[in-house]
């Protein structure tokens, strides 16, 4: 019995409940890929699934369209995967859960991937359709979007003939994108020394319970980073008492603002009430500063059982704390030609003990090319500073404002006469894979659009029906001009 089964357009929520059953985290693609390619192939559709597993799928114009110019669809097959702590579906190899909730789809304990699976679903509605009228449409989805745009990067474009694209990766009806951040990732390095630690006791001391979310289109709400507050939590107990880390870590995806984080202390028995009377002072300190901000942050400390162990130097755990509370995070910069709009930012998303180095990984996003390196430069000074060395990837370009583009007034006046209202037009401090298409393709006309999807990379993602309805519509609207 299929969940969303009675959803309009049924089409279109039939291939989103499929490709919910195939997982599909960033870097779990073959499963997703080899879907796609055999959609194309048991409909006789020309397509190419290349090494990084991207599909393209060529249509050819229905009847009357042949002279209309052709159209690229594009979205990411990708989504960010992230689950609740209690919940029991391996992301791997398990199916999502649908549930349907009033006018939205989510998925019970998980991501929904409606970001940017609504895409695809929309993509895979229109190829297999005998009655929908469109021109040549070049269907591009591509791979590990989320993880720093890879598929976008390595995908050969050049057998494609379209010169407008629309790129379905918006999260807010009403509203078209026409300009983005470029971006790049940053793992910082920092070296730790280990010892043996023969008595003690052992502290778990967890952030959680915060809003998280997107760090792109959220970074603005300044949400609190579970991270950073672990390190700057730290830091202060250990001006009133000594520890030392076993271990540190948060965060599931550098582009996500993490909602937990957790460190494991070993500390002096005789030390263990009065370091947990300490933290509940600072908790209350913090709850008190961000009541209004995040009303369910827990900071806390339970006592766990541990055989002797290795744990950070006394010298190692300064240095690791000292760096968590110097790390820069969230809003750098705001655009003085665009109110309201993050010119720079940084997310700290990932924190990780190996064994012996911590890795801070960092999204950085910038409208200004330069100033995304001085970000970078600033990471890698800063983690010199503590003895480590930083890696950089994933790095793509922006996409650039075109006054002159015809695909948007095209579709600002479609908008105004389906639904009597203006559309806004706007920038993005998020990245979108369109500032690469544009690379690949001189002269590519590109508008990024899509339906209500909200809190997208956590597990309180939900999609709107009657938007994606809406959307759909104004999808098909737009395939038909001629």
């Amino acid at each position: 019995m299929r969940v969303l089964g009675h959803l309009e357009p049924k089409k279109v929520f039939y291939y989103f409940e499929e490709i919910c059953k195939i997982p599909h985290g960033s870097g779990n693609l073959d499963g997703i890929s080899s879907y796609l390619a055999q959609f194309a192939k048991d409909r006789g559709l020309f397509h190419i699934r290349d090494a990084s597993n991207n599909v393209i799928i060529v249509k050819e114009a229905s009847a009357g369209y042949e002279s209309v110019l052709p159209i690229i669809l594009q979205g990411h097959m990708d989504m960010v995967a992230v689950k609740k702590k209690d919940c029991d579906i391996d992301l791997e190899k398990d199916p999502l859960r649908l549930k349907v909730d009033g006018d939205y789809v989510y998925a019970e304990g998980t991501s929904l991937g409606g970001d940017d699976g609504i895409a695809v679903a929309y993509i895979l509605a229109i190829l297999d359709s005998e009655d929908i009228e469109h021109p040549r449409i070049e269907a591009v989805i591509t791979t590990d979007e989320e993880v720093g745009m890879e598929g976008a990067t390595a995908i050969d474009l050049s057998m494609l003939q379209a010169k407008r694209m629309l790129n379905i990766d918006s999260e807010e009806e009403g509203i078209l994108l026409t300009s983005c951040a470029g971006g790049m990732r940053m793992d910082c390095h920092i070296p730790v020394k280990k010892e043996p630690c023969q008595d003690g006791a052992f502290l778990r001391v967890s952030v959680s319970g915060l809003q998280g979310g997107h760090s792109g289109t959220e970074i603005n709400k300044e949400h609190a980073n579970a991270i950073k507050l672990l390190g700057i939590t730290l830091h202060q107990l250990r001006k009133k008492i000594p520890f030392r880390l076993a271990d540190i870590g948060g965060g599931e995806k550098d582009n996500a603002i993490p909602r937990e984080a957790a460190a494991v202390v070993c500390l002096a028995k005789e030390h263990k009430e009065s370091f947990i009377a300490e933290l509940q002072r600072i908790a209350a300190e913090e709850k008190n500063e961000k009541k209004s901000k995040e009303k369910h942050l827990c900071i806390r400390a339970e006592e766990i059982r541990q055989d002797a162990t290795d744990v950070f130097s006394d010298d190692s755990t300064n240095k690791i704390l000292s760096f968590l509370v110097l790390l820069p995070n969230g809003v750098m910069a705001m655009s003085a030609d665009i109110d309201g709009l993050v010119e720079t930012s940084l997310n700290v998303g990932i924190l990780k003990t190996c064994d012996r180095e911590v890795i801070a990984s960092s999204a950085i996003r910038s409208a200004i090319e330069t100033a995304k390196h001085k970000v970078g430069l600033q990471l890698e000074t800063l983690t010199g500073i503590f003895g480590g060395y930083t890696e950089t990837h994933g790095a793509y370009p922006g996409w650039q404002f075109d006054p002159d583009s015809k695909l948007r007034a095209d579709m600002v006046r479609i908008y105004r006469e389906m639904f009597d209202k203006d559309v806004q037009v706007e920038a993005l401090h998020a990245g979108l894979e369109c500032g690469i298409m544009i690379s690949k393709i001189a002269g590519l006309d590109c508008v990024s659009f899509g339906p209500d999807i909200h809190d997208i990379h956590t597990t309180e993602e939900r999609l709107s029906i009657s938007s994606a309805a809406r959307m759909w519509a104004y999808l098909l609207a737009i395939l038909k001009q001629k």
